[in-house]
């Protein structure tokens, strides 16, 4: 994704954030803390949901779904054993031009504990991606939830 495309994504995340639900950051850019933690009660616990944008054009080309396949195999899987869920998406901006843009994408979320580690594993799946597919950034949302699993 383009700066200027991450630009009207953050703006339009930035109402949630504005009303306490959520934090935005994007690698290379500033990072905000995330919300107090949610009372979860007894049922439930505390965790972190991030959801990442992946841009799939590249300066020559785009992704291919075998490369994000083995991406998700090799990067991810690896970092976020416990599950996770993947779906395919149209990111649409205006530009500095005026004119819109569009990009498919793929949209990662994952449920999971908020500690250093996992933080340490997101940035390193990020910096992968970044690289791998020569992406200028990666949106990363995260929001304090409740998990409850059924016994």
């Amino acid at each position: 994704m383009h700066t200027t495309r991450l630009t009207v994504l953050g703006t339009v995340f930035a109402i949630g954030l504005v009303a306490g639900i959520a934090s935005i950051s994007v690698i290379g850019g500033a990072q905000r803390a995330a919300p107090a933690d949610a009372a979860c009660g007894t049922s439930a616990t505390p965790q972190v949901r991030t959801t990442l944008y992946f841009g799939l054009a590249r300066p020559k080309g785009s992704v291919s779904e075998l490369e994000w396949q083995l991406f998700l195999k090799d990067e991810v899987t690896p970092r976020f054993p416990n599950g996770l869920t993947v779906w395919e998406a149209e990111g649409q901006w205006r530009g500095q031009d005026g004119g819109i843009g569009h990009e498919r994408s793929k949209v990662l979320l994952l449920v999971h504990p908020d500690t250093a580690d996992a933080r340490a594993a997101l940035q390193t799946v990020i910096a992968h991606y970044r690289k791998s597919f020569e992406q200028e950034s990666v949106l990363w949302e995260t929001a304090r939830v409740c998990a409850a699993t059924s016994s």
